[in-house]
């Protein structure tokens, strides 16, 4: 896959220690309920639309260009299914990140499914009851989008809590103190 300009710079300095980024999943329905995948040109396996959000760019935003530029479908996000922080992960190279991912469900406006770069081999709608083989993690935004319950996100572990201390000079009552947990 392409590696934005952005995260070149950064790991001209940083090497490949390990940066959190911004990703986006867009499952596309069209008017008939299928939806959209590409199949991957560096697995050859099929998955979900995705992508890395650019400096600036809003989450939606991602999902509407990467739809675009992977498949030449025009698509409307309509809700947001799910925010997950995902496993770290290290590409072959040593290159370590992890992503926090913003899965939307989004519905298709026009344009015709096709290979649109270099980051997909095929581009096709399918039935959601006769998907080809997918990623545990394709399957479940997959599900999850089919209906309208409310946005997923894991549940925070019990009895975490955020320690509060006297506000530093300079900071009115009220604001984040300086701790531990907020460098």
């Amino acid at each position: 896959m392409t590696t934005p300009e952005f995260i070149r710079q950064i790991r001209a300095s940083a090497g490949n220690q390990l940066l959190l980024l911004p990703g986006v999943t867009a499952i596309v329905f069209d008017d008939e309920g299928r939806v959209l995948l590409g199949r991957r040109s560096d697995t050859g396996r099929w998955a979900v639309v995705g992508g890395i959000a650019e400096p600036g760019e809003q989450p939606a935003e991602t999902a509407v260009r990467e739809v675009y530029e992977e498949t030449a479908v025009h698509c409307v996000p309509e809700r947001v299914v799910l925010v997950e922080m995902l496993e770290p992960m290290t590409y072959p190279n040593g290159d370590a990140c992890q992503f926090q991912d913003v899965t939307f469900r989004c519905r298709a406006t026009g344009g015709e499914a096709r290979v649109n770069d270099s980051e997909s081999l095929e581009v096709a709608w399918f039935e959601v009851d006769a998907l080809p083989e997918l990623e545990p993690f394709a399957v479940d935004r997959i599900r999850r989008a089919q209906h309208d319950a409310p946005t997923w996100f894991a549940p925070v572990p019990a009895g975490l809590r955020v320690e509060q201390r006297r506000a530093p000079e300079g900071h009115a009552e009220g604001q984040p103190a300086d701790t531990a947990a907020s460098r």
